[in-house]
């Protein structure tokens, strides 16, 4: 090879090297040329965690990846900034889907993806059931019972898996009485029992930590007659005197008194440093600035915090909203005292709670859902069951529940990670959701 030729030779590579080490260099570094936008461009990449495992995921319609075995997550680089359609699907579950937008430089992260199966398992726990209450310790379930020769309370241990006899309506009057209200004591041993029989309403404590249970009457004593509302939170006591003022430890937090209207219900809820008033089913939030209440949401069922206690979840008959407590830093990000609307829906919302700081279960008609709280784009709920009413009542705080009349009535237990549903007249259980 003579030494032009060599010459010629190196020159040739030298012109490739300069010409191919830039756009290898660029390429390494996420650059690429967007025909759409007709320029060059540095990609963005997406993150994904989801529940079950190994699970596939498309972009805009072409199969992408699969999460991985161990943790469930995929990383998808190099894609250039703008909205993809995103899937996520599995064989006997219901598909995620969402629109999300990449960014340059910027990874978008989704990491509580749950799917849900379109067949969940749901067992008979015990059946002749009208009403049931779950202790705080979600250990216990009282069981309201009935037929036409009266009404029964019983317990459920759910450690033991045994049912048992606590209480009959005879043993409060031998003519009849009714279950008016029922309510568990913080520590779980006792429930407080409203009866009426012959005209009056009575109170009652029955002690569940003694064998066999034992039934006191008990007297309702208020600590001061001119508190109307109240609640202690991280032990300072708070409370609305008859005048109108909120007061923090006998200290008033309110310049002004908000009126008190006669035979109107009153209920102060506390969630970190917000504090919110209800008035029959309007909503009011104390605003420390103005030191005054102001009217948040009316037609108000109720509101729940999350288990993550970073946000409260707050509903009427149709629509569901999410309130963030505290500021949230991971995608999607949102600031403290952020309202997020979750949801409109034509048939009536019976009740709702946290299935995880991320979902909510909910029943509307006889139908059960799930709902994401992400608002990128659509929210993804599905129907996981449905069932019919609660079977006719004798009786009671079930006495709504008749039949054909109401939906059927929900609890999840966080403990347990099941969901309770009571429908003529039996009561199910879900498999772990």
């Amino acid at each position: 090879m003579t030494k032009k030729t060599r010459t010629v030779l190196f020159l040739i590579c030298l012109f490739l090297f300069l010409l191919i080490a830039p756009v290898t260099i660029f390429y390494s570094q996420g650059y690429r040329f967007d025909i759409d936008s007709k320029k060059i461009t540095q990609t963005g990449g997406l993150f994904l965690k989801i529940e079950p495992k190994q699970v596939e995921i498309y972009i805009n319609g072409k199969l992408k990846k699969k999460t991985d075995f161990f943790f469930g997550s995929a990383l998808i680089e190099n894609l250039l900034p703008k909205k993809y359609k995103v899937e996520i699907k599995k064989e006997g579950y219901h598909p995620w889907e969402k629109n999300l937008e990449i960014k340059e430089k910027q990874v978008t992260e989704v990491k509580n993806i749950v799917l849900f199966s379109e067949n969940p398992t749901f067992n008979i726990l015990t059946a002749g059931v009208k009403d049931f209450w779950f202790s705080p310790d979600e250990k216990k379930i009282i069981l309201f019972e009935g037929s036409e020769m009266g009404w029964a309370l019983k317990l459920y241990d759910l450690e033991k898996n045994v049912k048992s006899q606590l209480i009959e309506e005879r043993d409060f009057y031998s003519k009849g009485a009714d279950l008016l209200n029922l309510e568990f004591s913080e520590d779980s041993n006792e429930i407080y029992l409203d009866i009426g029989m012959k005209e009056k309403e009575k109170y009652f404590t029955l002690k569940l930590n003694k064998f066999p249970p034992t039934l006191t009457e008990r007297e309702i004593a208020t600590s001061s007659e001119n508190i109307i509302a109240s609640q202690v939170f991280n032990g300072d006591s708070y409370y609305r005197d008859k005048s109108g003022y909120l007061l923090k430890n006998e200290e008033r937090l309110t310049e002004n008194p908000f009126p008190v209207k006669a035979e109107t219900e009153y209920v102060l809820k506390i969630f970190q440093n917000f504090i919110f008033l209800r008035e029959n089913q309007t909503l009011y939030q104390f605003n420390p600035d103005l030191k005054s209440f102001e009217k948040f949401f009316e037609n108000i069922n109720f509101l729940k915090i999350s288990p993550d206690l970073k946000k409260i979840v707050y509903f009427s008959n149709s629509e569901i909203w999410i309130l963030f407590l505290k500021e949230v830093v991971s995608q999607p990000i949102k600031k403290s005292g952020e309202k997020v609307f979750l949801v409109r829906l034509s048939e009536k919302i019976n009740d709702v709670f946290w299935l995880n700081s991320d979902y909510l279960v909910f029943n509307t008609g006889n139908k059960i859902k799930v709902a994401e709280i992400d608002d990128r784009d659509r929210i993804n709920m599905v129907d996981i069951a449905e069932f019919s009413s609660a079977a006719k009542s004798y009786g009671g705080p079930a006495e709504a529940l008749r039949e054909g009349g109401e939906n059927p009535k929900i609890f999840f237990s966080q403990k347990q990670k099941k969901l309770y549903i009571l429908s003529n007249g039996n009561l199910y259980t879900s498999e772990t959701l």
